[in-house]
């Protein structure tokens, strides 16, 4: 066996960055060596296998990033994510970012590190999610032609926890739909009389609930039928091995812009 992939966790005091910590410790191939939070996060100092429920593994939550890293995976906030960037260009190391709801300024700062050091950013990081988002954008090529035409909604439901809506997930399926068919109107739920349903318009509808880790539908109606394809995710593990396989793949790329495409291979 070779040498294992030292890894950091950017969002170490978070729910999935605990799971990432938890899944890399229990596999041969990983060593963490980092795990990383906010200078003003409450468990700063603390041990990051303590707070993941592995007791401890001798890597003490901090703020600062090492360079005896290989690879840093992001599960934190679009700031954080900022963060995580510049230090990792300064030091050319590989960044996955997993991390959703990245806009503006955040974006424009994980984009310029990818100049510097190989970057993969993700609406998703399920590998379910990325297989679908294949089957979805060679659904939409093959139906746009539908002489009737084709009407496609978006329904996402997520946790009761989760800050944005729709889901990343969610507008990036819409994007790949309008990529194909050229919808230019995309609507965020319908209420009153909104009248007709225009052609040109994707509808998305976020449902939160309870504990849903996940779940995504995609419908193409049609007059007479309809193709439902839909992707749940059971446990937040699924986020985390498909992460730590995007970092694997990602350690030795050169630098530059990656997506899950990528690590499948589509």
């Amino acid at each position: 066996m070779g040498a294992r992939i030292r890894v950091g966790v950017n969002g170490a005091g978070g729910r999935m960055g605990q799971r990432v910590i938890a899944l890399a410790h229990a596999d041969s191939q990983w060593e963490v060596v980092a795990a990383l939070e906010s200078a003003a996060h409450p468990r700063i100092g603390h041990d990051a296998g303590e707070l993941a429920g592995l007791g401890k593994i001798g890597v003490p939550i901090t703020s600062e990033l090492s360079d005896r890293v290989d690879v840093v995976i992001d599960f934190s906030t679009p700031a954080g994510s900022t963060v995580i960037a510049a230090a990792c260009a300064a030091r050319v190391i590989p960044l996955v970012v997993a991390t959703t709801g990245l806009q503006g300024e955040h974006r424009d700062a994980v984009l310029s590190a990818s100049q510097i050091t190989p970057v993969l950013m993700s609406p998703s990081m399920s590998l379910a999610v990325n297989v679908t988002m294949k089957l979805v954008r060679d659904a939409a090529r093959v139906l746009k032609s539908v002489p009737e035409g084709c009407d496609v909604e978006i329904i996402e439901r997520h946790h009761r926890f989760k800050e944005d809506a729709p889901s990343g997930t969610a507008l990036k399926f819409g994007e790949i739909v309008a990529d194909e068919m050229g919808q230019t109107d995309h609507v965020h739920g319908r209420h009153g009389r909104p009248g007709q349903r225009p052609r040109q318009e994707i509808g998305y509808h976020a449902v939160r609930t309870g504990d849903n880790v996940g779940e995504h539908t995609i419908i193409f109606g049609m007059m007479g039928e309809t193709i439902d394809l839909t992707v749940r995710s059971h446990s937040r593990d699924a986020y985390a091995y498909g992460a730590l396989a995007a970092a694997r793949f990602l350690a030795g790329q050169k630098p530059g812009l990656y997506s899950m495409s990528d690590v499948l291979g589509f």
